[in-house]
């Protein structure tokens, strides 16, 4: 096991990643920007290198600082938590290179799973269901109208190395193919500096649901369920549960085994995520796979008693996975509390918290790096923390999600908080009745009374 690892991340993931390191008894580094020396990821890790400025090209994304960091602190291994490197195949070859153990997958295997196109061909092979679509990156707009014509409108025309939401788009109709194709490249090339795209038959009204798997260096691979993910806006998740209210068992098992699949395909180490649609008659599509850990991975460490990231660190030590007996126990509900203002459009709302009055009670959990007096930085996202969770039941789960987000006080800034009350009592939430694109029209009222 690891004596030391440093973790190349900042706010609530790095504060996670600390707490489990302690509880392993592994010391910790944190790295920080200029604008994050209040956070309490620095204030709880065993020691603490500032890398630079507050742009994260010029700290958090910039690999020499980082392992500069590692190697006068003697770390022996690098978490790189979720976004920034956490899924970039050159630094975690760099880090092999510089004798650090990067906690997470092979370069290769992030490199096949990373380019969508790539991993889609990778899928195939593998037997695992895809959305009918070409087989490669389209070249040309009349390549691309052969490939509309063949599989049907609607299409969407995604970016090969696009993520976030960003360089997709939906196309209805034929006439408008070749506007919106030269557009996602040109979004594609700016966004990524790779204009490379290629089209899936759009699904429509479908559910987003991930399966969580871990790997080890022994060749074993397990899934852990599913995520709903559904609730989005601008492709963005905003709410996430386990189970997913569309899940049966059967699907449940045909689905495990395919992201199974997915992941023995790459070799895959730790954890990561296998993410598909689901349509109506419960049809599944293989949409990306995340080598990382996931913001949302919390919900299923509720039902299942797992510790996702001591997995991670684990399965990067060459620890053999235990042969335990997967159970799902209840329900869990993950909120994501953005410093965001509703009424306004979600515009980002940066500034000092004067009061912060964490929810608290039974199987009711906080993930954040913020507190009273903190200041929020507008440099980064706009995620202030997730609340979470769990019940013996979906509608249990969603009055303590309810009396648990009426107890969080956050001012001094705008956040999620209203918007999340609402959506609680949203009769077709309630009833597990949406899908990707029921936020699109889901009226925000921030005063109830009012009409």
């Amino acid at each position: 096991m690891f004596n030391k690892i440093l973790i190349a991340n900042r706010g609530e993931i790095a504060l996670r990643i600390i707490r489990t390191c302690k509880e392993m008894d592994i010391n910790t580094v944190a790295v920080f920007s200029t604008a994050d020396r209040d956070s309490l990821h620095v204030k709880f890790a065993d020691e603490a290198v500032c890398i630079g400025p507050p742009p994260s090209r010029e700290s958090y994304l910039k690999i020499p600082r980082i392992l500069s960091a590692a190697e006068i602190t003697n770390a022996e291994a690098i978490h790189p938590g979720y976004g920034f490197l956490s899924e970039n195949a050159k630094f975690s070859r760099i880090c092999g290179e510089h004798d650090i153990k990067f906690i997470g997958p092979s370069p290769e295997a992030i490199d096949a799973m990373g380019n969508k196109s790539v991993a889609k061909k990778t899928m195939i092979e593998s037997g695992v269901p895809v959305v009918p679509g070409s087989e490669g990156l389209i070249e040309s707009v009349e390549e691309a109208k052969e490939i509309c014509d063949e599989i049907g409108y609607p299409v969407i025309i995604k970016a090969s190395s696009g993520g976030g939401g960003r360089g997709m788009r939906v196309v209805h109709e034929k006439e408008n193919l070749q506007q919106n194709y030269n557009m996602c490249k040109s979004e594609a090339e700016t966004a990524f500096d790779d204009p490379a795209v290629y089209i899936e038959k759009f699904v429509q009204d479908p559910h987003h649901v991930e399966i969580q798997v871990l790997g080890d260096q022994h060749g074993n691979v397990i899934h852990l369920g599913e995520r709903d993910c559904s609730l989005q806006r601008r492709h963005q998740k905003i709410l996430e549960e386990s189970p997913s209210p569309l899940m049966t068992p059967e699907l449940r098992e045909e689905m495990g085994q395919a992201a199974i699949d997915a992941a023995k395909a790459v070799d895959y180490e730790g954890a990561g995520t296998v993410e598909f649609l689901v349509d109506k008659d419960r049809k599944f599509y293989f949409m990306e796979m995340n080598t990382r850990i996931q913001v949302e991975h919390p919900v299923t460490e509720e039902i299942t008693n797992y510790d996702l990231v001591a997995e991670q660190i684990k399965a990067a030590a060459g620890i053999e996975m235990e042969d335990r007996e997967f159970k799902m126990r209840g329900h869990a509900i993950e909120c994501r509390i953005n410093a965001e203002d509703p009424e306004h459009n979600f515009r980002p709302s940066a500034g000092k918290i004067k009061v912060f009055h964490l929810p608290g009670g039974h199987s009711v959990r906080v993930d954040t790096h913020a507190y009273a007096d903190y200041n929020i930085p507008p440099h980064y996202d706009s995620m202030i923390g997730k609340l979470i969770v769990s019940a013996p039941t979906r509608e249990d789960a969603i009055k303590r999600m309810k009396r648990s987000l009426e107890e969080f006080i956050i001012e001094g800034v705008k956040t999620t908080i209203p918007y999340h009350l609402q959506l609680m009592d949203d009769e077709n939430f309630k009833k597990g009745e949406f899908n990707t694109h029921y936020l699109e029209e889901f009226d925000f009222n921030p005063d109830p009374n009012k009409k």
